[in-house]
């Protein structure tokens, strides 16, 4: 978790407690608040440590519960605002997956020249339908979230048609494993590397492979974006994360130019995308 996260958590814990102890009819011990909302003891004292994110409906119930319900505007406030920034699995996959698709959409559409490394699997921009629907269907599955799977899907294949659209320019590298990864039915990383092998050359995409054998001067780490010059996105097991600070972006910046630094391109990026469909057929 990202110190700064952590520092606005254990800030929205503060307020927290400072509306408990400021009760319009007296204040209260955490034990009391805790019985007015039904909650433990211990939620009430990792909600005010920090060492819990509420949810709007626990902030509205506390502001209710301290007789100070103008104060539930402010702390959602509170909350969205480090929350646009980590953004956890579990809330956004509320309403299913096509939202958080839809988001990254609108975001791709904004920028002009988009960067991406990825060492896991195949990105978004370039998946098939079928690729799409086994890393979805995966990632449903996992997070237990709602499997509105091909509505998830027809709205990730519409990010496909910012490559066509003109005015932007995408430069992706991929690690060489991400190739030969089984995290879908081989037929379907077959039809998918035949994808990679037609966007190698189109004008809009600089396809680059970093292959396994290549010297590394970072460790791969995780996949992320940078979309222009202005946000990075990446994600880990629990959440997603949106970061606009321009040391974090810089940094970013440095990491994908690092790495680019060990990625081939056009014919020999060509020449591993296809070894690694033969030996699909060998196996």
């Amino acid at each position: 978790m990202s110190t700064d996260y952590q520092q606005a958590r254990e800030a929205l814990g503060t307020r927290l407690r400072e509306l408990r102890l400021s009760c319009p009819d007296g204040r209260l011990t955490g034990t009391a608040l805790a019985r007015r909302l039904g909650w433990s003891n211990s939620k009430v004292s990792k909600l005010e440590l920090g060492k819990q994110t509420a949810t709007p409906e626990d902030l509205h119930a506390w502001a209710q519960a301290c007789g100070q319900a103008g104060a539930a505007d402010e702390l959602r406030s509170r909350l969205a605002g480090f929350e646009s920034h980590i953004r956890s699995w579990r809330r956004q996959l509320v309403g299913g997956h096509k939202p958080v698709q839809d988001a990254h959409n609108e975001a791709q559409t904004r920028a002009r020249v988009l960067r991406s490394w990825e060492s896991s699997w195949i990105v978004g921009v370039l998946q098939t339908p079928d690729y799409a629907r086994a890393m979805l269907s995966g990632a449903a599955a996992l997070h237990r979230s709602p499997r509105d799977v091909d509505a998830a899907v027809r709205a990730r294949m519409k990010r496909q048609e910012l490559l066509y659209g003109g005015g932007r320019r995408y430069h992706i590298i991929l690690w060489e494993p991400v190739l030969r990864s089984l995290v879908c039915p081989p037929s379907v990383l077959a039809a998918q590397l035949e994808r990679l092998m037609g966007v190698v050359g189109m004008d809009t995409v600089e396809l680059g492979i970093v292959p396994v054998k290549a010297r590394l001067k970072v460790p791969p780490g995780l996949g992320f974006w940078i979309y222009g010059d202005e946000q990075v996105v990446t994600e880990t097991w629990h959440a997603e994360l949106w970061l606009d600070d321009a040391d974090t972006v810089a940094l970013y910046l440095r990491t994908w130019q690092t790495l680019r630094e060990s990625a081939v391109h056009g014919p020999e990026a060509h020449r591993l995308i296809r070894a690694a469909r033969r030996a699909l057929d060998a196996g």
